[in-house]
């Protein structure tokens, strides 16, 4: 079962939420809050497998929970992913480099709202083709530090990673670079580990930094 948080300063949307992802047999809601701070109360309590997270609320925002909870040792194994109105909310490249696992706009229909719940507590990141293009031009500005910023990678694990930086899934890069799902998982885990990086989407914004990946190379 896959335990979620509810969080956003309107009740409608919370509750329209619950309604959906409940339908789903595999997905269960175990709290909501109405801000950050309480977002923060509600996490350490019960301990969610992931928390839907609004961006922009009164007090404290979810940009600022989002690092609270990923500064928590012990909390680590909680993955946020942000609740957006716009794919361009001016916040995904921060939020992703805060620690969020991915983002979901609010016109999410039901399926693809359940489908990324899934998705996200599997481990995979949520980046849609908009976003990821967010990412990639945010990171650009941000004064790119060079290749030689990454810590010595194979070339199979630099494959991997331009992979992961296209947003492609475990199964996809396997496909693609012709080797089996579990190998492909196996270098993931390597590069999170080499790159100390919390999950996949930050990988995606170290491969735009670092300059592996460029824009128009994907």
């Amino acid at each position: 079962m896959i335990k979620v948080a509810l969080v956003d300063d309107q009740y409608l949307v919370r509750a329209g939420l619950r309604a959906l992802l409940e339908r789903a047999e595999d997905i269960t809601v175990v709290g909501e809050a109405e801000d950050g701070a309480g977002a923060v109360a509600l996490v350490r309590t019960e301990r969610p497998d992931l928390v839907l997270m609004d961006i922009r609320m009164p007090g404290v925002d979810g940009l600022t929970a989002t690092r609270r909870i990923v500064a928590d040792a012990d909390l680590r194994a909680v993955k946020v992913v942000m609740l957006t109105t716009f794919d361009t909310d001016e916040h995904v490249f921060d939020a992703i480099r805060a620690g969020a696992a991915g983002f979901l706009l609010k016109d999410v229909s039901p399926d693809e709202l359940r489908q990324a719940v899934r998705v996200v507590a599997c481990g995979e990141a949520l980046l849609s083709p908009a976003v990821t293009r967010r990412v990639m031009t945010a990171a650009i500005k941000a004064s790119p530090i060079g290749p030689t910023s990454l810590p010595e990678l194979t070339d199979r694990e630099r494959e991997v990673l331009v992979e992961v930086a296209a947003g492609r899934s475990n199964d996809e890069i396997a496909a693609t670079l012709f080797i089996s799902p579990a190998t492909a998982r196996t270098y993931v885990s390597r590069l999170l580990a080499k790159l100390h990086a919390r999950d996949r989407s930050q990988l995606v914004v170290l491969a735009y930094e670092s300059g592996l990946v460029r824009a128009g190379g994907m």
